[in-house]
């Protein structure tokens, strides 16, 4: 692994079966894929030759995780919709999660940097395991209700990590929920529901379908789905 004062770290993996370098441009750095015959002095060659658009490129990612990122530490003030997170540091070697009294708490060791990505990350991996559990305890009840309280039907629902979507439902019924609408407050997981519920009857966003939103959200569907974009997942 090599160093670049620009470009940070730069990993090179071999890669039998490629025919050409390949790099992934991360904001930490580069992962450069490589085939047998080329060498590593031959693959910097290649990637000084497009460094401004690797540059560019990394700049458009930071801005893009510090425009999504929810950032937790001792200050944070994250609530989920079934419990609160509590974040301190503590007497340990490892980072410490517990649930219990609708509170998740997290206690890292002492020192530990909270602004380190890997950091971060560590702390939303925690807090995304007790999302997902809380997400298969409510949602699919949730669901269920408002199909029966509108006359809707569905095939199935399955609960996934998706950071690009709240929600989504295929041609066939089955509908697919977020475990990060648990960041939602109800009556906007609702929304959400009952949009992808709407999509049993309609799979698009023509006329027809926005009158079903407006039928089962008492003409606000407008006003909820404003709202909606004032939320965002974690980066």
């Amino acid at each position: 692994m090599l160093t670049d004062d620009e470009l940070g770290n730069i990993e090179f993996v071999r890669n039998e079966r490629s025919k050409h370098i390949r790099v992934r441009i991360l904001h930490t750095g580069l992962k450069v894929s490589m085939p047998h015959h080329v060498t590593e002095d031959e693959a910097m060659k290649f990637i000084h030759s497009i460094r401004h658009k690797i540059i560019q490129k990394q700049s458009k990612i930071e801005k893009g995780i510090e425009r999504n990122n929810i950032h937790i530490n001792e200050n944070s003030n994250l609530k989920t919709l079934t419990f609160a997170v509590n974040v301190q540091a503590a007497d340990r070697k490892n980072i410490f999660f517990t649930l219990k009294d609708d509170t998740l708490r997290i206690e890292f060791p002492q020192g530990t940097d909270c602004n380190k990505i890997e950091t971060q990350q560590h702390f939303w991996n925690g807090i995304s395991y007790f999302m997902r559990k809380e997400a298969k305890r409510i949602l699919p009840e949730r669901i269920e209700k408002l199909a029966h309280k509108y006359g809707f039907t569905y095939e199935g629902v399955k609960i996934q990590s998706s950071k690009s979507r709240w929600g989504s439902c295929s041609r066939a019924g089955s509908i697919n929920l977020s475990l990060y609408l648990m960041l939602l407050p109800i009556h906007l997981i609702d929304y959400v529901i009952l949009h992808e519920l709407c999509h049993t009857k309609e799979m698009n966003h023509g006329v027809n379908f926005w009158r079903w939103m407006d039928r089962v959200t008492d003409n606000n569907s407008n006003e909820l789905r404003a709202e909606l974009k004032k939320y965002t997942m974690p980066g």
